[in-house]
């Protein structure tokens, strides 16, 4: 059984040579560390949002405090 990386084929390292070649040549030896830092805090805002909604899912749901007056009031 083959693992598909979504739509690209089976990759050699010859090709991924090529790719970065063509990367390279592209955006510049100095624009690429820049396009990676700007990828790596996409995804570190990407993670933490899905903790945060994590959190919010986990967390118990808390009755507001006027409700509890009103039937401490109504017995």
């Amino acid at each position: 059984m083959t693992s598909h990386l979504l739509f690209l084929p089976n990759l050699g390292t010859g090709e991924v040579i090529v790719i970065g070649l063509v990367v390279l040549l592209l955006f510049g030896g100095k624009k690429i560390p820049e396009l990676m830092k700007g990828l790596g805090k996409g995804v570190k805002s990407f993670k933490q949002g899905m903790n945060e909604i994590e959190k919010e899912i986990d967390a118990p749901v808390e009755k507001p405090e006027q409700d509890n007056n009103k039937e401490e009031k109504q017995s």
